[in-house]
């Protein structure tokens, strides 16, 4: 009975030092029409490694804001529909899953939002008063 092995370079991905707090670049494969395959870049923080980080079930999870959504995959480590994983930066942190990053981008926006409703509404207050003092002065 033979082994088939799989065509990841496993020492090269068991060597990569990237943790939680990291941004990195995931190279995924895309399979197109007659059998080829594209690359396509994913950049974005690394929320949490799982499963161990150098067995064979180890996934890491890659969270980036695309269009003003935030959008979250789920990359086995040993698979090879990734063609490679560059690290952009390293960043210290404190937790091993950072998951809490996702209410607070949410909060974020939540407050931007109400900036910018606040800002709109002194406008049409200011239009409105503006329109009073013309009726008073018939102008």
């Amino acid at each position: 009975m033979a082994i088939k092995f799989s065509p990841v370079n496993i020492e090269e991905r068991k060597k990569l030092d990237f943790s939680s707090g990291d941004t990195v670049r995931v190279w995924s494969k895309i399979p197109e029409e007659g059998g080829k395959f594209r690359l396509q870049a994913f950049e974005g923080l690394v929320l949490a490694r799982k499963n161990g980080t150098k067995g064979p079930n180890a996934t890491f999870t890659v969270r980036k804001i695309a269009s003003g959504v935030g959008v979250e995959r789920i990359f086995p480590l040993f698979t090879p529909m990734i063609d490679k994983i560059e690290i952009v930066k390293k960043a210290k942190v404190r937790r091993s899953k950072l998951y809490y990053v996702r209410d607070k981008a949410a909060k974020h926006i939540r407050r931007k939002m109400k900036s910018m409703l606040s800002v709109v509404d002194k406008k049409e207050s200011d239009i409105e008063v503006a329109d009073e003092k013309t009726e008073e002065t018939g102008e």
